[in-house]
């Protein structure tokens, strides 16, 4: 089998790595490897093109400069070189077999045998190989038939692949998100299910890392229902659960952090802990705690002015994710949610209109006093929808009345 038309395939840039890779090696040495090649052959996007090599990676550095391209050390230890042409990262990574592994990291030693590198990976389809010229090489006599069929199977004994690195157990579930059909490749799932509290040995940024993009799966549902069976799911989100709520969240948005979302309590105790656990990045712990506290405001009977006072408050993402929340737990008021989403979305928060100068003014000194009546003003203009004008009268008011 061929592959044909592959923009990424006939580029210039691939072309020079590939011809460099083979000054070297001979014709032979250098073949691409893993996604691409499995993306390809089903027609899916190809974003990363990662090339596989018998030249050590001393030689492929060399290589790559001796053809005038820039070379990277970015995994020298694992055998690792990124070539740069025409701007465009190539993966070069020496053929490797493990000499060691304790389920989390793997010793390894360079080989030039590519069955023996195909027979370290971890699922059939990824052990997809081709030439320059587009001919696959399937090792393992099963990996086209696999990705063609929408099979997520491990490459040998599924027990003895996960041993070796825990983090297969997440990555079967996401790569049957993103590719399985049908159920899931029994012996496989087995495994998972027995061998899932290993993954206490993982960190918790690979585990976070792994579950986001399973969650950005076009349909993620059977995977996530699959791990929830399994027992998979309770160990990385032992407060999450699996509701209906949750394909109504798929239906309604491709964002895995709202997916995420709809997994924990909208609670922000809880989803300050498991932010914690998880090791999420700032910005996504930060846009989870908000929609937790937002969502103890938000309901899907609020009128204009309710919306604006809650993003006043949370700010417009925060309000339009306790939304979308709600919208998935209720999705016959859908149309409903939809405009108040829209009003969050939209609506720019104006600034408070007087300050403590404006009170000065009035007489009243610099204390307690002015935060007092501010905050009294503020909640005024705020329960009258943020009135453009109007500041100077009502702020003499309350001056008036509380030296009254």
């Amino acid at each position: 089998m061929i592959l044909q038309g592959q923009e990424w395939l006939d580029a210039a840039a691939t072309r020079r790595v590939m011809a460099a890779l083979e000054a070297a090696g001979g014709p032979d040495c250098a073949r691409f490897v893993g996604g691409c090649v499995r993306n390809a052959l089903i027609g899916q996007p190809v974003d990363d093109v990662d090339i596989a090599t018998t030249l050590t990676p001393g030689q492929t550095d060399q290589a790559i400069r001796a053809a005038g391209l820039k070379a990277v050390p970015t995994g020298l230890a694992h055998g690792t070189v990124t070539a740069i042409a025409d701007h465009r990262p190539f993966e070069i990574t020496t053929l490797r077999r493990d000499v060691s592994t304790d389920g989390r990291n793997a010793t390894v030693a360079f080989t030039d045998d590519w069955a023996e590198d195909a027979g370290r990976r971890d699922f059939r389809l990824n052990a997809l190989y081709a030439d320059a010229k587009g001919r696959i090489l399937d090792p393992t006599g099963e990996g086209v038939a696999d990705a063609l069929a929408g099979r997520i199977v491990f490459v040998g004994d599924p027990g003895t692949r996960i041993r070796e690195d825990y983090l297969r157990i997440l990555r079967f579930f996401r790569f049957f998100a993103w590719y399985g059909r049908g159920e899931p490749d029994a012996a496989g799932l087995a495994a998972c299910a027995a061998l899932a509290p290993g993954m206490g040995r993982l960190s918790a940024e690979r585990v976070s890392k792994e579950l986001i993009k399973l969650l950005a799966a076009p349909d993620p549902g059977p995977a996530m229902a699959a791990m929830d069976a399994a027992g998979v799911l309770g160990r990385i989100l032992p407060e999450g659960a699996l509701s209906p709520a949750f394909a109504g969240i798929v239906r309604l948005s491709d964002d895995p952090v709202l997916r995420l979302m709809i997994l924990t309590p909208a609670d922000a105790t809880v989803t300050a802990e498991v932010s914690r656990r998880l090791r999420l990045p700032n910005h996504t712990r930060d846009r989870l705690a908000a929609a937790a506290v937002a969502g103890d405001e938000v309901d899907l009977s609020m009128t204009g002015p309710q919306v604006r006072a809650a993003v006043y408050r949370h700010g417009g993402r925060a309000v339009a994710d306790a939304l979308l929340r709600r919208c998935a737990e209720r999705p016959d008021e859908a149309s409903a949610a939809h405009r108040l989403r829209e009003t969050a979305e939209r609506w720019e928060p104006p600034r408070l209109p007087v300050g403590g100068r404006d009170l000065a003014r009035l007489g009243v000194p610099p204390g307690p006093e002015t935060g007092r009546l501010l905050k009294a003003f503020e909640a005024g203009w705020i329960a009258d929808d943020f009135p453009e004008e109007g500041h100077a009268a009502r702020l003499e008011a309350l001056v008036r009345d509380g030296r009254g």
